[in-house]
């Protein structure tokens, strides 16, 4: 991809989002380029490899945008970055009607070919790699038991982002609300502080 083209970034973001909505597998470099308003031939000019390349585009594209805000709220506190990643998707999920949830997480669920690991799903597990690193660091800096933040770390990840899809079959944001909650109390503990 040509990094910082507006019609690259176009298709990368509508790839995100159709992702997000109907999962790789209904994401056709046809729909794609519908969804995002372009020729369908600059989809092939951008992303000359297929489908493949754009869909890892779109979701390190999406990784990449969460950690931008992790990165940024964290500095306040693992608390008022676990908000803006909730802040994130609830955003996401009721915009949509609960439609979208997360391309990362959609990416990661579908069934790969057989014997093969997509270089989708490899940036999905590195999104949610740096995620949980961020999470980590934030809360040793904050306190927390050094060996103990990257297993919290990965649970406010997995919990969140299960928490999305619960929404989604749900239509309500009540699971997210929820495990916001527990969240928030088990981040304070490991941080020894009151909830």
């Amino acid at each position: 991809m040509r990094n910082g083209e507006p019609r690259a970034v176009t298709l990368v973001a509508g790839a995100a989002d159709l992702i997000s909505r109907g999962g790789l597998n209904a994401a056709s470099i046809r729909e794609v380029a519908k969804h995002a308003e372009a020729p369908l031939g600059s989809t092939y000019h951008y992303f000359p490899e297929g489908k493949q390349q754009l869909a890892t585009e779109a979701v390190r594209y999406a990784g990449g945008a969460v950690a931008r805000i992790l990165r940024k709220e964290l500095q306040a506190g693992p608390v008022a970055g676990l908000r803006a990643f909730l802040d994130l998707w609830c955003g996401i999920v009721v915009a949509s009607e609960f439609h979208a949830g997360c391309p990362v997480l959609a990416v990661s669920v579908e069934e790969p070919p057989a014997d093969e690991i997509p270089p989708a799903v490899t940036a999905a597990a590195e999104a949610f790699e740096e995620w949980e690193r961020l999470l980590a660091q934030a809360l040793r800096a904050h306190g927390a038991d050094s060996e103990r933040a990257p297993e919290l770390a990965a649970l406010i990840v997995a919990s969140v982002e299960g928490a999305i899809a619960m929404c989604r079959a749900k239509r309500s944001m009540d699971p997210l609300d929820q495990v916001a909650r527990q969240l928030e109390a088990i981040i304070s503990g490991a941080l020894g502080r009151p909830a």
